[in-house]
């Protein structure tokens, strides 16, 4: 047998390459992840996830508590003139940080059986129902099934000519963690001009502040602290939280040209799942538990498939296009909608003061935002 012949194929090893490949492990098939950094590794995200994957973790038998993530139960939000509301979200979370997730994650797939190779994947092709993987490092991987978990954007996205990727975003992510006080169980999303702002903890009492710019905004400084300075200031939130917290990292990590186009759930045959198929907004804080959420859905039909339940590799295409559709399109859309709202200084105050004025509303749209437990 051609030891480079998989059942799966699994394109990143993020959050939710890693989870695909722990659920398609757990039946038995032979998998492997291709991932281009070495764990454990930092990486631009919010942190925090909605309770709704737990039911999901314990099926399998991920013990997030062994990562001692801290439990959040509030929201807090604010806009540049200093008006703010908080509010009780109604499943709650947890924050744990990527560092120590990925790795975890990592771990246990490797336990399961699961083969890693670290390479960049450069072009995926199809033919004669079969899956040719090649990597930078002139590896090709073949494989009956192929998910693509790299993330928002790739060498393999300009392969595949997939729409967004021609077009010139203007988004740009910054992350870094901090020591200093605040509240264990509260996310702040706080506005300013421009972007938004996530601040929360993650293990071992540290403060995970990430935000989202557009790039307009934040190439007129050189550097990170004038913008911080300049601008996030400007919402007297950040500022009291930025000037009590001491960063962690030696500088924060960047991420550009961040695109919340749609995005199609199949291209080429190859299911996308995580940020490789949708991104929502980071306003609604919901893009890790959509990642892991993706990652069941599309493991149940390629499982399904390689069992011989679902006859052919088109007939598992359209049933996930129609699975991921039905569970996604809507927040996806609620995301988009809220995104372009409140870059409006003027409107996202009036809109705060609705929500001060009918606070049962934010508790609303978080749910709009969400799913169930899965």
């Amino acid at each position: 047998m051609n030891m480079n012949f998989f059942d799966v194929v699994i394109v990143g090893g993020g959050l939710a390459g890693l989870t695909a490949g722990i659920h398609l492990s757990n039946h038995g098939w032979k998998v492997v992840v291709v991932e281009k950094n070495n764990y454990p590794k930092h990486k631009v995200c919010g942190e925090y996830i909605s309770n709704e994957v737990l039911p999901y973790f314990k099926k399998l038998s991920i013990d997030i508590e062994s990562l001692h993530p801290h439990k959040i139960s509030k929201l807090e939000f604010s806009v540049t003139s200093g008006q703010a509301i908080k509010a009780t979200l109604p499943l709650g979370g947890f924050g744990v940080s990527r560092y120590a997730l990925d790795e975890y994650l990592y771990r246990k797939a490797v336990e399961n059986g699961c083969e890693f190779i670290f390479d960049t994947v450069d072009k995926i092709d199809y033919q004669n129902a079969v899956f040719a993987t090649k990597t930078s490092d002139n590896n090709t991987i073949q494989s009956k099934v192929v998910i693509g978990a790299y993330g928002k954007r790739s060498i393999v996205d300009i392969s595949l000519s997939r729409d967004f990727i021609s077009k010139k975003s203007n988004w740009i992510g910054v992350k870094a963690h901090y020591k200093g006080n605040f509240d264990n169980n509260l996310v702040g999303l706080h506005n300013f001009e421009g972007g938004y702002c996530g601040v929360s903890k993650v293990e071992n009492e540290k403060i995970n502040i990430c935000y989202l710019t557009n790039y307009t905004s934040f190439k007129k400084f050189k550097k990170p602290a004038d913008f911080q300075q300049s601008v996030l200031n400007s919402n007297p939130f950040l500022k009291s939280i930025l000037e009590n917290t001491e960063m962690i990292f030696d500088k924060p990590l960047t991420i550009s040209q961040v695109s919340f186009d749609k995005k199609e759930a199949v291209e080429n045959h190859i299911l996308m799942i995580g940020d490789t198929a949708g991104l929502i907004h980071p306003l609604c804080g919901n893009g890790m538990a959509m990642a892991i959420h993706s990652s069941k859905i599309a493991s149940e039909l390629v499982n399904d498939f390689l069992e011989g339940h679902i006859s052919t590799l088109q007939s598992l295409e359209v049933k996930y296009k129609l699975k991921w559709n039905k569970t996604f399109k809507n927040r996806l859309l609620m995301g988009r909608i809220l995104g372009n709202l409140f870059q409006k200084p003027k409107l996202s105050g009036f809109l705060l003061r609705i929500f001060v004025f009918l606070p049962f509303l934010l508790p609303i749209i978080v749910k709009r935002t969400h799913g169930k437990p899965f």
